[in-house]
C-alpha cells in the first residue's frame, strides 16, 4: 500500500499547529500568564519554547520523514539493530488513547456550551447561575455521552475521508476559522471600557509580581507550559513529518508551528484579562475559566450571545483540530502496523474511544467519590496527569536521547534528516546543550509534575 502524503507545505503547517492548539492555550497560559509577572512570564516562556520545545518538536519530524512510518514502527526501523527503543512505540501510541479518553469529552462541551449560546441558554447567567449550569452539565451523563459521540464521530468521519480530501481540507478550515474569529473576539476584548487595566496586567511586565511568587516557580512554569503546549513527546508531530517531502528543512518549519501555536496563546489572553477587568471579574484557569467565568462574563456584555457563540465555536475548532490529528496518528498505527485498511482503523476506533472517554464523563457523577488524586480530583484529573506529567515528557526524553547518542539514531543521522531541504538549518552548536543539559531539563520537568500533584494530596 503507497503511503499517503500532504497535499501542501500550507497544509502540513496548519495541520501541525491544529495538533499544537488546543486548550491549554486558552485553559492555562492566559492564568499563568497574569500569575507570574506578565510580560516577565511571557518573555521566559518564549526563551523555553526555543530551547526545549523547538529541538523535541523538530526531533519528531525528523524521525516520521526520515522512517515514512507511525512512531511504533519508525524507532524500530530507525535504531541500530539489537536496541530496544521501540518498546516505548506502543506506549505513546496508547498515550494517544489515553489522551482522547478526556479531551473526547470536554470537547463535547465545548460543542454544547456553543449550542447553548447560540441558542441563548446562557443569557442573563450570573457567576452562581453559570456554575450550577457547569454542575449540571457534568452531573447529566446521558447529555455529556450523546455530545461526546458526536465529537468523535465528527473527527474521525473526517479521517475517514482520507489524509488530503479529509485530515488536510478540514484542519485548514477550521484552523483558519479559528484564526479569523480569534481576531474579531480580541477586537471585541480590547475596545471593551475598562479593558486598558487588563492589557496592562497582562503586556506590562511586572518583576514584583513574578519575585513575588518566586523566580524559579516562573521558570519551571513557563518550561511546563512550553512543554505541554505543543503536544510532543506522544508521536503527534512524528505522524505529519512522516507525511511530508524533503523540499523544506525541519527547523525552519517547526518554527512556524510554534509561532503559530504562541500567537493563538498570546490572543487568547487579549480576549480573557481586557474582559475579565471590563467586568471586575477574577480570570481562573482550568474548566472554571471557560465554562463558568467567561459565561458570566459574555451574559453581561452587549451581543453577548454572539460573542459567545464565537469564543466557543473558537475553542470548539481548537479541540476538534487536536481530536483530528489525534485520530490520525491513531489510525496511522493501525493501517502501517496491522495493514488494516483506513476506513476499517476508522470505524473500529471510533467506536473503541466512544467507550473509552465513558469513565470520564461518570467521574463527574456515578463515580463522583472516586479521587484518585487528592479530594476534589477526577478521572478526568488522573488521565491528564498520565499523560501531561508522565507519557509526553517521558517521551520527549527517549526522543531527545534516541537523537543525540550513538547507540539510538544517532546525532549525525538526525542533522542530515533535519537540514534537508531549502530553509533554516538545526544549528550544530547546539549538540552539547541537546545531548547533556536537554535531558536534565525534561528529568527536572518530569520530577516537578510529579511533585506538584503529590506534595498537594
Amino acid at each position: 500500500m503507497e503511503r499517503e502524503t500532504l497535499a501542501s507545505r500550507l497544509g502540513f503547517i496548519l495541520l501541525s499547529a491544529g495538533c499544537a492548539v488546543g486548550l491549554g492555550n486558552v485553559w492555562r497560559f492566559p492564568y499563568i500568564t497574569g500569575q507570574y509577572g506578565g510580560a516577565v512570564f511571557v518573555l521566559i516562556y518564549l526563551l523555553c519554547l526555543v530551547f526545549i520545545g523547538l529541538p523535541v518538536m523538530v526531533m519528531e519530524f525528523s524521525i516520521g520523514r526520515a522512517s515514512r512510518r507511525n512512531i511504533a514502527d519508525a524507532l524500530k526501523i530507525l535504531e541500530p539493530k539489537g536496541k530496544k527503543w521501540h518498546l516505548y512505540g506502543p506506549v505513546a501510541i496508547a498515550g494517544n488513547y489515553l489522551l482522547m479518553m478526556f479531551y473526547t469529552v470536554i470537547t463535547g462541551w465545548l460543542l454544547y456550551y456553543f449550542i447553548s449560546s447560540l441558542t441563548g441558554r446562557l443569557e442573563g447567567l450570573d457567576a452562581s447561575s453559570s456554575e450550577v449550569f457547569f454542575s449540571s452539565l457534568q452531573s447529566n451523563a446521558p447529555l455529556q455521552i450523546v455530545f461526546m459521540v458526536i465529537s468523535v464521530a465528527i473527527g474521525f468521519l473526517i479521517c475517514m475521508g482520507g489524509l488530503q480530501n479529509g485530515v488536510e481540507k478540514a484542519s485548514k478550515i477550521m484552523m483558519l476559522g479559528l484564526l479569523a474569529i480569534m481576531l474579531l473576539l480580541v477586537l471585541n476584548s480590547v475596545l471593551l471600557p475598562g479593558a486598558g487595566e487588563g492589557l496592562d496586567f497582562y503586556l506590562v511586565p511586572d518583576a514584583e509580581r513574578a519575585m513575588e511568587a518566586g523566580l524559579s516557580e516562573v521558570i519551571f512554569a513557563a518550561m511546563s507550559q512550553a512543554f505541554f503546549t505543543l503536544s510532543i513527546g506522544m508521536g503527534g508531530m512524528e505522524i505529519f513529518g512522516s507525511y511530508i517531502d524533503k523540499k523544506q528543512s525541519l527547523t525552519g518549519e517547526a518554527i512556524r508551528i510554534i509561532a503559530l501555536d504562541t500567537s493563538v496563546a498570546l490572543m487568547a489572553g487579549l480576549i480573557i484579562f481586557p474582559a475579565c477587568f471590563s467586568f471586575g471579574v477574577n480570570p481562573g484557569s482550568g474548566p472554571g475559566l471557560l465554562f463558568v467565568t467567561l459565561p458570566n462574563i459574555f451574559s453581561q456584555m452587549r451581543g453577548g450571545r454572539i460573542w459567545g457563540a464565537l469564543f466557543f465555536l473558537f475553542m470548539a475548532f481548537a479541540a476538534m483540530t487536536t481530536l483530528i490529528a489525534v485520530f490520525e496518528n491513531i489510525i496511522a498505527y493501525w493501517m502501517d502496523t496491522h495493514g488494516w485498511t483506513r476506513k476499517k482503523a476508522s470505524l473500529v476506533n471510533m467506536v473503541l474511544i466512544m467507550l473509552l472517554s465513558v469513565p470520564c464523563i461518570l467521574g463527574y457523577n456515578l463515580f463522583s467519590s472516586f479521587a484518585p488524586l487528592g479530594d476534589g480530583t477526577t478521572i478526568l484529573d488522573l488521565e491528564d496527569f498520565l499523560i501531561s506529567s508522565t507519557i509526553m515528557p517521558i517521551g520527549s526524553l527517549l526522543f531527545v536521547l534516541f537523537c543525540s547518542h550513538k547507540n539510538g539514531w544517532g546525532w549525525k543521522n538526525f542533522v542530515t534528516e533535519a537540514d534537508t531541504g531549502e530553509g533554516i538549518k538545526f544549528p550544530s552548536w547546539l549538540r552539547v546543550y541537546v545531548k547533556w543539559i536537554l535531558p536534565i531539563v525534561v528529568i527536572a520537568i518530569f520530577i516537578k509534575g510529579y511533585f506538584d500533584i503529590f506534595s498537594a494530596m
